[in-house]
């Protein structure tokens, strides 16, 4: 067994858990390293809350070494003195709120995901009533669990069998009748809507029968429902062109009024517009943002670094304050939370990846939560002949964009790349066309006002691999590759691999 601190990814504990002819990759999160990072957390939540018979829940996408991980998952549990509520196939998000939901009210719970990752790979999320753990608490954990000394009780836990997705589907069907509030049809205010689907064989599939069907929608053209861990037709990823491609077709040749696609576990969504458009990234920020902004006026919304000009000038057109942060949806929603602890109002925490997470539902990244929050939008416009993509009409979409992940050729990779990016400060604002980004909390962001430019660029380090990210936009055809072509000069003379 390799050190498990080797499997932390982040928040997360993720590793290749499944081989065939398909996959050379060696297995480095197995039925083994489930049984102790279980334990582990038993054992770290136990003291964090100090009483004795926690209750923690389980539960799992549709991975195919889902149901292995959550039987050892359970029977160590279980053998510790913890009560289980076993969940099943479920949501991220969903897990999270067995913490809370009146029934459940658990001490923690234990998601088995490795969110749109491809088929080998499964993962361990964990959260507590105050969310999923911090880096620093997964440490911790993972520190537990290499060294054995876990909790023990003469008496074994009990087992309870829980449909949480059955449960956590009436909150959302009620919070979206309450939205809408129709005087004709309360109960069923998406009857005349035709919606499309896409669970991409992830565990989103409930959305379509258990929501948006007994709110009237009509659901028959939606794909892709059928939980299956191999990911036979797309990967579930709102960020992935193919999956995009793939409902943006099938909401136009089924003339939908509206497309709805997630990530494997749920916790990332975006929608499509009954011509096919693709509304995710800055499309889908600036949809939510208006709707967040006619609820509260003034709020400031957190994005990560790569979000666009024009995005930034739509917030604001609708009384927001943008404040374009860091990549990394924890780093977005903890400075959401800092922002109102502070006593600013920050009503959402937003990554272009899909990553939504609001106030009002405790700060959670949750895809089911903000696709219904966009249902109640979308019911009201339709019942006004119109649809979600006409409350952006005014969103100034860039004409081209590009990212290069440039490899550090560098053992320090980081502190190698940072002083990249400083030289970089001092070069570009020697450029009589750039000005510099003022308010930039990741790498380095200039503005491309050149005639043959007109766009920006941010080069920032990778949060886990040893890469310079460069995002261009441009709002003119070669734009992208004019900035980058200057750039591409400047970065030669480093040890990277452009």
């Amino acid at each position: 067994m390799k050190q498990l601190h080797e499997l932390q990814n982040g928040t997360d504990v993720r590793g290749v858990a499944y081989k065939d002819e398909n996959s050379n990759l060696d297995i480095t999160l197995s039925e083994v390293e489930v049984r102790l990072i279980a334990k582990g957390f038993a054992t770290w939540l136990t003291d964090k809350l100090k009483k004795k018979n926690i209750k923690i829940a389980i539960g799992m996408d549709s991975r195919v070494t889902g149901p292995t991980f959550r039987k050892a998952c359970r029977e160590d549990l279980v053998s510790v003195g913890v009560d289980v509520l076993d969940c099943s196939l479920a949501t991220t998000p969903a897990m999270f709120m067995s913490t809370i939901m009146d029934g459940y009210n658990c001490d923690g719970a234990i998601m088995f995901t490795a969110s749109h990752m491809p088929y080998i790979y499964n993962g361990m999320k964990m959260f507590t009533k105050n969310g999923c753990l911090e880096k620093t608490d997964l440490k911790e954990v993972l520190d537990i669990s290499m060294s054995g000394n876990f909790i023990s009780s003469e008496n074994k836990g009990n087992v309870v069998e829980k449909n949480l997705i059955e449960d956590y589907s009436e909150v959302l069907v009620d919070k979206i009748r309450k939205g809408v509030s129709s005087e004709e049809n309360y109960d069923k205010p998406l009857l005349g809507m035709k919606i499309v689907v896409d669970a991409g064989n992830g565990s989103g599939g409930f959305f379509a029968e258990k929501v948006l069907g007994e709110l009237g929608a009509n659901t028959e053209a939606s794909q892709f429902l059928e939980p299956d861990g191999m990911f036979p037709n797309h990967i579930p990823n709102p960020e992935n062109k193919e999956a995009m491609k793939s409902i943006s077709e099938a909401t136009v040749k089924n003339k939908a009024d509206l497309g709805i696609i997630f990530d494997t576990d749920v916790d990332r969504a975006a929608i499509v517009s009954s011509e096919g458009q693709a509304i995710n990234k800055n499309a889908l920020i600036a949809v939510i943002s208006k709707i967040i902004l006619e609820e509260k006026p003034g709020s400031t919304i957190v994005t990560d670094s790569v979000t666009s000009n024009g995005l930034a000038e739509f917030i604001e057109k609708n009384g927001g304050i943008h404040h374009r942060f860091k990549r990394g949806y924890k780093n977005v929603i903890n400075e959401s939370i800092r922002l109102n602890d502070e006593g600013i109002e920050s009503s959402l925490a937003i990554e272009t990846s899909g990553h939504a997470a609001l106030k009002e539902n405790y700060f959670l990244d949750d895809g089911a939560y903000l696709v219904s929050k966009i249902l109640v939008k979308a019911a009201k416009l339709h019942s006004e002949g119109k649809n979600i993509a006409d409350s952006i009409s005014d969103l100034k979409e860039a004409h081209e964009g590009a990212e290069y992940r440039i490899k550090i050729n560098k053992d320090e990779f980081k502190s190698y790349a940072n002083n990249i990016i400083e030289d970089l400060k001092e070069f570009a604002n020697k450029v009589d066309s750039w000005t510099e980004v003022e308010k930039n909390y990741e790498g380095v962001r200039f503005n491309c006002n050149g005639e043959n430019e007109k766009g920006w660029f941010l080069l920032r380090v990778s949060l886990h691999e040893p890469l310079l990210v460069l995002n261009i936009e441009s709002d003119i055809e070669g734009g992208c590759e004019n900035i980058y072509s200057i750039l591409k000069d400047f970065l030669s003379k480093y040890e990277l691999s452009l």
